[in-house]
């Protein structure tokens, strides 16, 4: 047994979904802040899953990549055991709403049973460990759902009313983290963030989708009127706020990440058309905003979205530090210079996907 005080012990943590979006960058972030951790990465490597995110933290050993299922208890149990995980930082989901409206059992199984499955194997794991072990659920605003124009932004008191599968799937494993919490003292804290934005974005997604296109020449499209408003987080502010959270939040609570940056989808993706046409070189097309393309609206489309993140700032002194512009701009030029890292992910599975959501019988007008 170590005699240094547990603040000190080198933390042994465990990233559920490591290889995608927010959980990659979350993992260099914690590579470059906490050197002397133990970090490793579960990932079922689906789809959305890349291993290239992981490629140099990997080969140098900053953390242990291992491919498969949180749902596989067998595989959690062994993997906790192990490497004596104390921490889960838990960001495995599915997270895309239109998939979710085509095949929602993918994201049942996932997101609330997957949850489960993490949550009891770390349970009956914590016993054997040295330091106070901690689950932190990385969840979404979208288990909220729809703000009206005049309405305040979601608080942490707000009551939930998802309105897709994607968004009952995330309020059904918070509402389990909540409740491991209270009935077995399992130490959870559930995060609700706001949109997250910046590089290793599957392509899938608004902003990534967007800067893509473009770059092909491809129509732009965008559901119904373009009037739906999201605040946007920028994902390095994101990562920022969850480690402040994992060492000084209070286990049992909850606390709302978001950007203070409420915009339209239209005018995100015209400026984004703007950042396109002063920072890409040769485009096939210019000025972009010729590509914007008004499609069929998605079913249950929730109108707003707006996080109040008032509890970061006054209980653990979190603020997010980059602006809209400057985000949007560090992530355009990413896109930019890393066609290596996009052009592989525009598989034929992408490509059937893309066209059965914005294909031409769905395509409406121009703005």
């Amino acid at each position: 047994m170590s005699s240094l005080p547990f603040d000190r012990l080198p933390r042994r943590l465990l990233i559920t979904g490591g290889a995608g979006f927010i959980g990659s960058n979350f993992a260099r972030y914690w590579c470059e802040t906490a050197p002397g951790d133990r970090i490793v990465v579960l990932d079922a490597l689906t789809y959305a899953g890349n291993r290239a995110n992981l490629a140099e933290l990997e080969l140098d050993g900053r953390l242990r990549l291992v491919q498969g299922d949180i749902g596989d208890r067998a595989l959690v149990d062994r993997l906790l055991q192990q490497e004596q995980i104390d921490t889960i930082a838990h960001f495995a989901a599915e997270s895309h709403v239109d998939r979710s409206i085509l095949a929602p059992d993918a994201f049942i199984q996932t997101n609330l049973v997957g949850s489960f499955t993490l949550l009891e194997a770390f349970r009956h794991h914590v016993e054997s460990l040295r330091r106070p072990p901690l689950f932190l659920h990385v969840s979404t605003d979208e288990v909220y759902g729809s703000l009206e124009p005049e309405d305040p932004p979601f608080s942490e008191t707000t009551p939930y009313a998802p309105n897709s599968p994607y968004a009952a799937s995330k309020a059904g494993s918070d509402h389990l983290a909540r409740a491991y919490y209270h009935t077995y003292k399992l130490p959870t804290i559930i995060t609700n963030c706001s949109n997250n934005y910046g590089p290793y974005h599957f392509p899938e997604k608004l902003i990534p989708l967007t800067c893509i296109n473009i770059l092909l020449g491809k129509p732009i499209p965008v559901y119904g009127d373009g009037q739906n408003i999201r605040d946007w987080l920028y994902v390095g502010d994101h990562c920022q706020a969850l480690a402040i959270i994992i060492r000084h939040g209070q286990p049992g609570e909850n606390y709302n990440i978001g950007g203070n940056n409420e915009v339209t989808n239209l005018d995100l993706v015209e400026r984004l058309c703007d950042l396109m046409d002063e920072l890409a070189p040769a485009l096939p097309v210019k000025p972009a905003r010729q590509l914007i393309t008004l499609v069929g609206d998605r079913p249950g489309h929730d109108r707003r979205y707006a996080i109040n993140a008032s509890k970061m700032s006054h209980e653990l002194d979190w603020r997010p530090q980059v602006s809209l512009a400057e985000g949007l701009r560090q992530t355009v030029s990413w896109y930019l210079t890393h066609p290596d890292w996009w052009r592989p992910l525009l598989s034929p599975e992408y490509q059937a996907y893309y066209q059965q959501q914005y294909g031409e019988k769905n395509r409406l007008s121009k703005p």
